[in-house]
């Protein structure tokens, strides 16, 4: 990738640095199983169409050429690494072009070390999601914008062109794209005032952005809007609670650091006042995601492309303060953060052995839950699903949360995967639902332990075939068991055995 040309001006230690954080994502991804996500979007890939039930196709898309030709997992890993690889820079190059002249080099350096410094946005960096597409085509949105912005560029087609290619591209990626476009229009607006409505190459733009996104329309429309709906539903979530708000904040705040923050002081400095209206590229999508908080409707990660758009202010701001008497408070966040960014990976690595030996001693259950463990064991569960299956002629594998259903299903690949929910999701576009009487393979996780499904609402005999054991670096973290059931009822009634965490 040139970073030369997206960082012309950077200290040549800023571009080692990407790179090197860089290599550690392809090490780090090379020692990992796939995350619940991950698997689910890696089985778009292996079942291409035109849309999906919960997201745009474009995260399938992507990832189909590797996985048409069976590349491991590190190297499936390799694309959401370029993409983060991509974001840094481009902000940092973005952060150049807002700052005055004198601070510019500096406020690239800072807006890409605030993003390295961004604990979660490393896990995007490492496994590709929606959001990993989004924060990358967001900055370019942001930038192209910017460039939209001018009067000298807002008569020439092929900028226009391109701002549509990137609008269609991100709408490609996440329904929550469509944030972005109302701020690309405000800010343009801003810009150019209403006329700029009556330019025939913006709608050339929006034309072009509506082709790219027209796969997702057009199943939807045979589909009964199915996606539309899920989205409706899943954001508004539940009883609004100023509570929830706050904990979200707070998540926030731990999860991208406060470094981001100084964002609110760059807005003040950019060298072109009419620039500071792309902040909204951060305000939208963070304002209408908070207040869909308050419903308990929200993931950290969400917010990604959200805080990456704040991270050019970020380091005009951060590029002033380390010039003044704030200077050490901001090296004090910035090793702090550091700290959190290196011991997130420690506990991927080692399936949180310090978080298990603190809960071990008072744990009740064989298995202490542990949130590190779901990246360990089911490449091989899902081998050994595989073998089961053969051996007692069973024809699919049957989980009954849909959370456990993504890893199972790339990993037990080609066996089809049924959820055992009284719900609909993409695994009944896949696989359907289990018919009545039919027989399957039920695997069982000890960190999301279900009660054996027997009776009017599951099975009418389950057997136990086998007891797999996870451990990482000598301590147990899970187990997964596989039982042959058959004489399904067709009535799922699922129920986590007591003293677990409810389902995601």
């Amino acid at each position: 990738m040139p970073l030369n040309s997206l960082l012309p001006h950077a200290p040549p230690g800023t571009r080692w640095l990407l790179w090197a954080v860089f290599a550690l994502h392809l090490l780090l991804g090379a020692s990992l199983g796939l995350s619940v996500d991950e698997a689910h979007y890696l089985l778009y890939a292996a079942h291409p169409a035109w849309s999906y039930f919960d997201h745009p196709p474009l995260v399938g898309w992507s990832q189909w050429p590797l996985v048409t030709l069976g590349a491991p997992v590190a190297l499936l890993r390799l694309l959401p690494g370029l993409l983060w690889l991509g974001t840094a820079a481009a902000a940092g190059r973005l952060a150049m072009q807002l700052a005055p002249a004198q601070h510019a080099a500096a406020a690239g350096q800072w807006a890409v070390l605030a993003l390295l410094l961004a604990p979660l946005l490393h896990i995007l960096g490492i496994g590709l999601l929606p959001d990993t597409l989004l924060m990358f085509l967001g900055v370019l949105l942001m930038g192209q914008t910017r460039v939209l912005m001018q009067p000298a560029a807002a008569v020439r087609p092929a900028q226009w062109l391109w701002l549509g290619l990137l609008l269609g591209l991100a709408g490609l990626s996440k329904y929550t794209a469509i944030l972005a476009a109302l701020a690309v229009t405000t800010c343009l607006i801003a810009a150019h005032g209403v006329a700029v409505l009556r330019n025939p190459w913006l709608w050339c733009s929006a034309a072009l952005a509506l082709l790219c996104v027209s796969p997702v329309l057009a199943w939807n429309l045979q589909n009964h809007w199915i996606s539309f709906t899920y989205q409706a539903q899943h954001g508004a979530g539940h009883t609004w609670q100023g509570m929830n708000v706050l904990r979200f904040l707070l998540l926030q705040l731990l999860a991208y650091g406060p470094l981001l923050c100084w964002g609110g002081m760059g807005l003040r400095r950019v060298a072109h006042p009419s620039q500071r209206y792309l902040v909204l590229f951060f305000v939208i999508p963070f304002a209408l995601l908070a207040a869909l908080s308050g419903g308990g409707s929200g993931l950290p990660h969400w917010t990604a492309p959200a805080w990456v758009a704040l991270a050019p202010f970020a380091g005009v701001g951060l590029a002033l303060s380390a010039q003044s008497r704030a200077r050490r408070s901001v090296l004090l966040l910035a090793a702090v953060q550091a700290l959190l960014c290196l011991a997130l990976p420690a506990l991927m690595l080692s399936a949180g052995q310090s978080f298990l030996a603190q809960r071990a001693a008072s744990a009740e259950a064989t298995d202490p839950p542990n949130p590190f463990a779901d990246l360990h064991g089911w490449d091989a569960a899902g081998h050994r699903a595989r073998e089961l299956a053969a051996q007692h002629a069973l024809g699919s594998v049957s989980v009954q949360n849909w959370t456990l259903a993504s890893r199972m299903g790339w990993y037990a690949r080609p066996l089809p995967v049924h959820v055992l929910e009284d719900r609909f999701d993409q695994f009944d576009f896949w696989a359907g639902k289990l018919p009545p009487g039919g027989a399957t393979l039920l695997v069982d996780w000890s960190q999301m332990p279900y009660v054996l499904p027997l009776g009017v609402h599951g099975f009418g005999r389950c057997d136990l075939l086998d007891t797999q054991q996870v451990s990482r670096w000598g301590q147990h973290v899970a187990t997964f068991r596989f039982y042959a059931c058959q004489g399904w009822s067709g009535d799922p009634r699922p129920q986590l055995q007591a003293a677990t965490a409810s389902p995601s």
